[in-house]
């Protein structure tokens, strides 16, 4: 590829706003991400510009910014309803994070502003005037499939630790292969990774485990990445599982097992989390390994390690319903009962992502009884279906009789009201005919116990 025939189609209010920071007489290019995928033939999600124009100089030429980092030299310059982050040439000053840097220093060189950047397929920029500025040579890192740092890969690491999650994320998303220098100083100062937030490395891990190779989390696990923030999935990955269901390690099932779900955020984490807690639950006997509880334990400690990283309350809440029901119909033949309390557990929402869950899990197990597992799940995905179509009810908000009604005839408002009204639902669960007003009241006294 040669650098002079590289040509590259910007949307035109980024085209207008370079114009106009030439005309004002300062060098301006796209920069980043948007160049490296616009080489690569794939969509930018964003249209960064850098530029030797200082903050307050870029603000009087546009009508409309907002100063979205205006203390690191970024303005954004509004067209229409898009932004667009225009950021002045800068140094980096010392980082005592390993993720800010404690001051920035503007300067006019571009060549100065690409050095600090984080890989050489992420430090090209361009503008129609001048074509690619490449001093980097990001363009053989291309064309090889490299993730290459710019410069030192201690150095850049030093600066920022998420820059090493971001390395194997990449490697993830374009299928790339990390360079030895740079793998080996990731691997050295993988323990740094400790000083950044947990949003952050949530945003990096959900990236690597929705691209097109999300296997690259055993890297990450080579690497000493993911000791330290999912150690539990380390303990999988060196967890053995002698038992003719298996043929892999947990964590390498676990690996197999996403391979086989499609890149949704919450499919793929179920996957990667869910026999997290079979080292917990491992037992020895003559007869081979055992992992008893291990789904419902897994849910608990699913909900952990997602509160952990900061996920939000919906995702955490499914993933850790589809891990409390992924191993359910494993050995239990499935009927009306047992497949609408599971759809209660999971909810319907939920059913064709567990049929999924369960299919890659099936599928990244060895072969032994994969006939009759095969048997079972279409089972499941029969009565399953067929339980939503009739409407049974699986849910508080479907029983027949609500809270006021159980008011209505004195009973104690507080625990009491949602003892009564969980035992209402599982005898319904049980009989769907007994989804109904009269006969619920009138069998009152049977549902006011702890537990029925």
């Amino acid at each position: 590829m040669r650098i002079e025939d590289i040509k590259i189609e910007m949307p035109s209010a980024a085209a207008e706003i370079l114009n106009t920071l030439h005309e004002a007489g300062y060098e301006a290019y796209i920069v980043g991400g948007c160049v490296r995928d616009s080489i690569l033939g794939r969509v930018p999600g964003d249209w960064d510009i850098t530029t030797s124009a200082l903050p307050q100089e870029v603000k009087k030429l546009f009508k409309r910014t907002i100063d979205t980092g205006i203390k690191h030299g970024t303005v954004t310059i509004m067209k229409g309803k898009e932004g667009y982050e225009v950021t002045t040439y800068r140094l980096d000053g010392v980082y005592e994070d390993h993720r800010h840097p404690k001051e920035v220093t503007f300067t006019r060189s571009l060549i100065e502003d690409l050095k600090r950047r984080d890989f050489t397929i992420n430090a090209m920029a361009y503008n129609d005037k001048e074509g690619l500025v490449d001093e980097f040579d990001g363009i053989s890192d291309l064309e090889n499939k490299i993730i290459r740092c710019v410069g030192d890969p201690v150095k850049r690491f030093e600066e920022d630790a998420l820059r090493i999650l971001r390395a194997v994320r990449f490697s993830g998303q374009l299928g790339y292969t990390i360079d030895p220098e740079t793998a080996k100083a990731a691997g050295e100062l993988a323990p740094t990774l400790s000083n950044i937030s947990a949003e952050r490395i949530q945003t990096e891990f959900i990236k690597m485990m929705t691209s097109a190779h999300p296997e690259v989390i055993r890297d990450a696990y080579k690497l000493g990445i993911t000791k330290v923030f999912l150690p539990e999935f380390d303990e999988c990955m060196e967890c053995e599982q002698n038992t003719e269901h298996h043929c892999y390690t947990v964590g390498e099932h676990m690996i197999h097992s996403v391979m086989e779900v499609p890149a949704d955020k919450v499919l793929r984490l179920t996957m990667i989390l869910h026999d997290i807690a079979k080292p917990k639950c491992k037992t020895t006997d003559e007869y081979g390994d055992h992992f008893k509880g291990h789904a419902f334990e897994g849910s608990m400690m699913v909900e952990e390690i997602m509160r952990r990283l900061k996920f939000d309350n919906a995702t955490t809440n499914a993933v850790r319903n589809l891990v409390r029901c992924h191993d359910i119909f494993m050995k239990d033949e499935p009927n009306d009962v047992n497949v609408r309390r599971t759809l209660y557990y999971v909810g319907p929402d939920n059913f064709e992502d567990l049929l999924k869950v369960k299919r890659a899990d099936m599928l990244a197990q060895s072969t032994f009884e994969r006939e009759e597992k095969e048997r079972r799940l279409k089972l499941l995905e029969k009565i399953g279906h067929e339980i939503l179509e009739r409407k049974d009810c699986l849910s508080l908000k479907e029983l027949a009789v609500g809270g006021k009604d159980l008011l209505s005839l004195g009973v104690t408002p507080g625990k009491e009201i949602g003892t009564i009204l969980n035992n209402m639902l599982m005898d319904v669960l049980r009989h769907p005919n007994h989804n109904d007003k009269e006969y619920l009241i009138r069998h009152l006294k049977n549902y006011n116990k702890p537990e029925i």
